[in-house]
């Protein structure tokens, strides 16, 4: 007797499992995006100082907010002084680089730590002048904004680390 319900009982769980799988909305499937298309700039000169390559890993699309790319600078590169309406979050991946709240002490940054600036804090980042860093960057848009450029990290101002 128990063979005969456990049959139809594994026939039902197969077909409602089936079904359920047919009734999930096409859109809802896993992307992959493989590095040949991911789109790679160089830094433009009024947010970077330097050699800076920015490879875009994911686009912030509706309904997501959350966008990222990997950026690498070459020993002497940084970032312009800039804040996040919701904070960012720095993944160094490879090299040694510094990062600077205004008003605040340059602090050295080294591959696999992890970086949290909070929202709204003035800041800057990039490569020492000896050894280049790359991170991957995570921010969030509020209405389609994830960064406020501000003015450039004078020569003086970097300087002042060394």
């Amino acid at each position: 007797m128990k063979k005969s319900i456990f049959v139809p009982a594994l026939l039902l769980i197969s077909v409602v499992l089936t079904g359920a799988a047919a009734a999930q909305p096409s859109a809802l499937q896993i992307t992959i995006t493989p590095m040949t298309a991911q789109k790679v700039i160089t830094g433009a000169s009024d947010r970077f100082t330097g050699s800076v390559r920015v490879q875009s890993l994911f686009d912030a699309t509706d309904p997501r907010r959350t966008s990222g790319g990997a950026v690498t600078f070459q020993p002497g590169a940084r970032s312009a002084w800039h804040t996040h309406p919701l904070g960012q979050i720095l993944i160094v991946t490879d090299g040694l680089g510094w990062v600077q709240q205004w008003g605040g002490p340059v602090q050295v940054i080294r591959k696999g730590d992890v970086v949290w600036i909070p929202a709204g804090v003035k800041h800057w980042h990039g490569a020492t002048p000896t050894t280049a860093m790359t991170h991957i960057a995570v921010q969030e848009n509020v209405h389609g904004v994830a960064v406020n450029w501000l003015e450039q990290v004078t020569d003086e101002q970097y300087q002042l680390r060394k």
